[in-house]
Protein backbone atom coordinates (compact mmCIF):
# COMPACT_ATOMS: atom_id res chain seq x y z
CA UNK A 1 0.00 0.00 0.00
CA UNK A 2 3.00 2.73 0.95
CA UNK A 3 4.35 1.90 -2.90
CA UNK A 4 1.04 2.63 -4.34
CA UNK A 5 0.58 6.12 -2.50
CA UNK A 6 4.43 7.08 -3.56
CA UNK A 7 3.69 5.83 -7.03
CA UNK A 8 0.84 8.77 -6.68
CA UNK A 9 3.28 10.83 -5.00
CA UNK A 10 5.74 10.62 -7.88
CA UNK A 11 3.17 11.41 -10.50
CA UNK A 12 1.50 13.88 -9.24
CA UNK A 13 4.71 15.50 -7.72
CA UNK A 14 5.99 15.50 -11.54
CA UNK A 15 2.97 16.26 -13.76
CA UNK A 16 1.31 18.39 -11.80
CA UNK A 17 1.43 21.51 -9.17
CA UNK A 18 -0.50 20.04 -6.62
CA UNK A 19 0.83 19.67 -3.08
CA UNK A 20 1.79 16.38 -2.47
CA UNK A 21 4.53 14.65 0.04
CA UNK A 22 7.88 14.07 -1.91
CA UNK A 23 8.53 10.23 -2.46
CA UNK A 24 11.73 8.88 -3.48
CA UNK A 25 11.93 7.98 -7.28
CA UNK A 26 13.04 4.62 -7.37
CA UNK A 27 11.68 1.22 -8.56
CA UNK A 28 9.33 0.37 -5.56
CA UNK A 29 8.22 3.66 -5.76
CA UNK A 30 7.59 4.21 -9.63
CA UNK A 31 6.53 0.52 -10.32
CA UNK A 32 2.87 1.79 -10.39
CA UNK A 33 3.02 5.36 -11.27
CA UNK A 34 2.48 5.85 -14.21
CA UNK A 35 -1.13 4.13 -13.53
CA UNK A 36 -2.11 7.50 -11.48
CA UNK A 37 -1.36 9.60 -14.25
CA UNK A 38 -5.21 9.81 -15.83
CA UNK A 39 -6.39 11.53 -12.17
CA UNK A 40 -4.68 14.10 -13.09
CA UNK A 41 -6.38 14.86 -16.15
CA UNK A 42 -9.41 13.46 -14.24
CA UNK A 43 -8.71 16.39 -11.79
CA UNK A 44 -8.42 18.63 -14.88
CA UNK A 45 -11.47 17.98 -16.12
CA UNK A 46 -12.99 18.91 -12.50
CA UNK A 47 -12.10 21.69 -12.65
CA UNK A 48 -12.92 22.95 -15.71
CA UNK A 49 -16.62 21.84 -15.16
CA UNK A 50 -16.50 24.04 -11.92
CA UNK A 51 -15.34 27.06 -14.10
CA UNK A 52 -17.61 26.56 -16.75
CA UNK A 53 -20.46 25.78 -13.83
CA UNK A 54 -19.06 29.28 -12.14
CA UNK A 55 -19.33 31.43 -15.63
CA UNK A 56 -22.72 30.54 -16.59
CA UNK A 57 -23.66 30.97 -13.44
CA UNK A 58 -22.46 34.45 -12.91
CA UNK A 59 -23.36 34.88 -16.62
CA UNK A 60 -19.72 36.04 -18.11
CA UNK A 61 -18.07 36.78 -21.40
CA UNK A 62 -17.48 33.71 -23.51
CA UNK A 63 -13.81 34.55 -24.49
CA UNK A 64 -13.56 35.39 -20.73
CA UNK A 65 -14.78 32.20 -19.61
CA UNK A 66 -12.47 30.23 -22.93
CA UNK A 67 -9.34 32.13 -22.47
CA UNK A 68 -9.17 30.93 -18.74
CA UNK A 69 -10.15 27.48 -19.43
CA UNK A 70 -7.32 27.07 -22.15
CA UNK A 71 -4.87 28.44 -18.99
CA UNK A 72 -6.05 25.99 -16.77
CA UNK A 73 -4.65 23.31 -17.74
CA UNK A 74 -1.26 24.67 -17.63
CA UNK A 75 -1.59 25.99 -14.28
CA UNK A 76 -2.97 22.55 -12.99
CA UNK A 77 -0.07 20.16 -15.10
CA UNK A 78 2.33 23.23 -14.93
CA UNK A 79 3.18 22.84 -18.58
CA UNK A 80 4.96 19.77 -19.08
CA UNK A 81 3.23 18.30 -21.59
CA UNK A 82 2.99 21.99 -23.69
CA UNK A 83 6.83 21.76 -23.27
CA UNK A 84 6.56 18.28 -24.79
CA UNK A 85 4.52 19.38 -28.03
CA UNK A 86 7.27 22.52 -28.56
CA UNK A 87 9.77 20.49 -28.68
CA UNK A 88 8.26 18.26 -30.79
CA UNK A 89 7.36 20.33 -33.39
CA UNK A 90 10.60 21.81 -33.57
CA UNK A 91 12.20 18.56 -34.05
CA UNK A 92 9.90 17.34 -36.49
CA UNK A 93 10.21 21.45 -38.49
CA UNK A 94 13.98 20.70 -38.87
CA UNK A 95 13.38 17.67 -41.40
CA UNK A 96 16.94 16.89 -39.80
CA UNK A 97 17.97 13.15 -39.62
CA UNK A 98 17.47 11.05 -36.51
CA UNK A 99 20.25 12.42 -34.50
CA UNK A 100 19.25 15.52 -35.08
CA UNK A 101 15.53 15.46 -34.20
CA UNK A 102 16.64 13.06 -30.85
CA UNK A 103 19.69 16.27 -30.04
CA UNK A 104 16.65 18.88 -30.53
CA UNK A 105 14.31 17.09 -27.76
CA UNK A 106 17.16 16.98 -25.61
CA UNK A 107 17.99 21.00 -25.81
CA UNK A 108 16.10 22.71 -23.46
CA UNK A 109 15.80 25.82 -25.53
CA UNK A 110 12.79 26.44 -27.10
CA UNK A 111 12.74 27.54 -31.44
CA UNK A 112 10.51 29.49 -33.47
CA UNK A 113 8.64 26.56 -34.64
CA UNK A 114 7.79 25.67 -31.36
CA UNK A 115 6.92 28.92 -29.92
CA UNK A 116 4.37 28.88 -33.70
CA UNK A 117 2.43 25.86 -33.09
CA UNK A 118 2.63 26.12 -29.23
CA UNK A 119 0.58 29.74 -29.83
CA UNK A 120 -1.45 28.26 -32.19
CA UNK A 121 -2.02 25.12 -30.04
CA UNK A 122 -3.33 27.81 -27.31
CA UNK A 123 -5.52 30.01 -30.06
CA UNK A 124 -7.18 26.84 -30.61
CA UNK A 125 -8.37 25.00 -27.58
CA UNK A 126 -9.42 29.28 -26.62
CA UNK A 127 -11.96 28.87 -29.54
CA UNK A 128 -12.97 25.49 -28.77
CA UNK A 129 -13.89 26.75 -25.25
CA UNK A 130 -15.52 29.73 -26.43
CA UNK A 131 -17.52 27.32 -29.22
CA UNK A 132 -18.30 25.07 -26.17
CA UNK A 133 -19.69 27.86 -24.20
CA UNK A 134 -22.46 28.16 -26.49
CA UNK A 135 -23.38 24.88 -28.00
CA UNK A 136 -22.19 22.73 -24.37
CA UNK A 137 -24.03 19.18 -25.19
CA UNK A 138 -21.28 17.38 -25.44
CA UNK A 139 -19.27 19.03 -23.00
CA UNK A 140 -18.68 15.36 -20.69
CA UNK A 141 -16.36 14.96 -23.94
CA UNK A 142 -14.28 17.90 -22.93
CA UNK A 143 -14.42 17.23 -19.57
CA UNK A 144 -13.02 13.42 -20.05
CA UNK A 145 -10.38 14.90 -22.82
CA UNK A 146 -7.12 15.24 -19.86
CA UNK A 147 -7.97 11.94 -18.89
CA UNK A 148 -8.40 9.49 -21.49
CA UNK A 149 -5.35 11.68 -23.38
CA UNK A 150 -3.10 10.56 -20.06
CA UNK A 151 -4.08 7.28 -20.50
CA UNK A 152 -3.00 7.22 -23.71
CA UNK A 153 -0.18 8.86 -23.54
CA UNK A 154 0.96 6.85 -20.42
CA UNK A 155 0.51 3.85 -21.82
CA UNK A 156 2.86 4.78 -24.39
CA UNK A 157 5.83 5.07 -22.26
CA UNK A 158 5.32 1.29 -20.66
CA UNK A 159 4.08 -0.01 -24.45
CA UNK A 160 6.65 1.36 -26.89
CA UNK A 161 10.71 0.80 -26.97
CA UNK A 162 12.31 4.07 -25.82
CA UNK A 163 14.11 6.20 -28.11
CA UNK A 164 17.40 6.85 -26.07
CA UNK A 165 18.47 5.12 -23.12
CA UNK A 166 17.76 7.54 -20.44
CA UNK A 167 15.95 10.83 -19.64
CA UNK A 168 12.57 10.57 -18.04
CA UNK A 169 10.79 8.17 -19.76
CA UNK A 170 13.40 5.57 -19.91
CA UNK A 171 13.29 5.96 -15.81
CA UNK A 172 9.57 5.37 -15.89
CA UNK A 173 9.81 2.33 -18.56
CA UNK A 174 12.79 1.12 -16.56
CA UNK A 175 11.08 1.10 -12.88
CA UNK A 176 7.42 0.62 -13.87
CA UNK A 177 5.79 -2.99 -14.33
CA UNK A 178 5.41 -2.42 -17.65
CA UNK A 179 2.89 -5.01 -18.67
CA UNK A 180 0.61 -4.09 -15.18
CA UNK A 181 0.75 -0.78 -15.98
CA UNK A 182 -0.11 -1.19 -19.41
CA UNK A 183 -3.13 -2.99 -18.79
CA UNK A 184 -3.85 -0.75 -15.97
CA UNK A 185 -4.20 2.47 -17.92
CA UNK A 186 -6.25 0.31 -20.98
CA UNK A 187 -8.52 -0.41 -18.70
CA UNK A 188 -8.87 3.29 -16.97
CA UNK A 189 -9.35 4.45 -20.86
CA UNK A 190 -11.54 1.97 -21.99
CA UNK A 191 -13.82 2.26 -18.57
CA UNK A 192 -13.89 6.22 -19.22
CA UNK A 193 -14.76 5.84 -22.78
CA UNK A 194 -17.43 3.28 -21.87
CA UNK A 195 -19.01 5.79 -19.06
CA UNK A 196 -18.81 8.62 -21.67
CA UNK A 197 -21.21 6.45 -24.38
CA UNK A 198 -23.43 5.18 -21.92
CA UNK A 199 -24.19 8.70 -20.85
CA UNK A 200 -24.67 10.01 -24.39
CA UNK A 201 -27.06 7.05 -25.06
CA UNK A 202 -30.23 9.02 -23.32
CA UNK A 203 -29.37 11.92 -25.69
CA UNK A 204 -30.51 10.16 -28.67
CA UNK A 205 -28.44 7.83 -31.41
CA UNK A 206 -26.64 11.02 -32.82
CA UNK A 207 -24.77 12.02 -29.81
CA UNK A 208 -23.92 8.28 -28.73
CA UNK A 209 -22.88 8.34 -32.83
CA UNK A 210 -20.36 11.99 -32.48
CA UNK A 211 -19.45 10.33 -29.19
CA UNK A 212 -18.40 7.09 -30.24
CA UNK A 213 -16.45 9.22 -33.41
CA UNK A 214 -15.11 11.40 -31.15
CA UNK A 215 -13.72 8.45 -28.77
CA UNK A 216 -12.52 6.74 -31.78
CA UNK A 217 -10.32 9.13 -33.88
CA UNK A 218 -7.71 9.94 -30.86
CA UNK A 219 -7.13 5.83 -30.75
CA UNK A 220 -6.60 6.37 -34.59
CA UNK A 221 -4.42 9.43 -34.04
CA UNK A 222 -2.45 7.08 -31.31
CA UNK A 223 -1.47 4.38 -34.62
CA UNK A 224 -0.11 7.13 -36.19
CA UNK A 225 1.80 9.01 -33.56
CA UNK A 226 3.73 5.06 -32.84
CA UNK A 227 4.40 5.09 -36.39
CA UNK A 228 5.54 8.34 -36.23
CA UNK A 229 8.10 7.93 -33.17
CA UNK A 230 9.52 4.87 -34.11
CA UNK A 231 9.85 6.02 -38.08
CA UNK A 232 11.79 9.41 -36.93
CA UNK A 233 12.80 9.20 -33.76
CA UNK A 234 13.58 5.38 -32.84
CA UNK A 235 11.10 5.13 -30.09
CA UNK A 236 9.54 7.27 -27.56
CA UNK A 237 10.71 9.84 -25.15
CA UNK A 238 8.82 11.87 -22.35
CA UNK A 239 8.61 14.74 -25.15
CA UNK A 240 6.96 12.62 -27.45
CA UNK A 241 4.47 11.76 -24.97
CA UNK A 242 3.77 14.84 -23.84
CA UNK A 243 3.32 16.12 -27.72
CA UNK A 244 0.75 13.21 -28.02
CA UNK A 245 -1.13 14.01 -24.64
CA UNK A 246 -1.48 17.41 -25.75
CA UNK A 247 -2.56 16.72 -29.31
CA UNK A 248 -4.78 14.25 -28.49
CA UNK A 249 -6.94 16.53 -25.53
CA UNK A 250 -7.35 19.28 -28.58
CA UNK A 251 -8.66 16.65 -30.81
CA UNK A 252 -11.06 15.31 -28.53
CA UNK A 253 -12.26 19.12 -27.27
CA UNK A 254 -12.45 19.95 -30.90
CA UNK A 255 -14.90 17.16 -31.67
CA UNK A 256 -16.46 18.10 -28.38
CA UNK A 257 -17.21 21.45 -29.94
CA UNK A 258 -17.98 20.61 -33.63
CA UNK A 259 -20.50 18.19 -32.36
CA UNK A 260 -22.42 20.84 -30.58
CA UNK A 261 -23.29 22.74 -33.50
CA UNK A 262 -25.57 20.19 -34.58
CA UNK A 263 -27.30 19.91 -31.35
Amino acid sequence: MKAVWSGFCVVFSLYSTLPVPQAPWEEKTMRWALAFLPLVGALIGGLELVWFAFCRAFGADGLFYAAFAALLPVAVSGGIHLDGLADTCDALCSFGDREKRLAILKDPHIGAFGVLWLASFLLAETACFAQLYRTPAFWPCAAAAPALARALGGRKIVAMPCAKGSGLARQFADNSDRRAVSRLLAIEGILLAALLLAGTFRWGAFAAGWTAFALLLPAVWSAAHRRLCLRDFGGITGDLAGFYISTAELLLLALAAIGGLFI
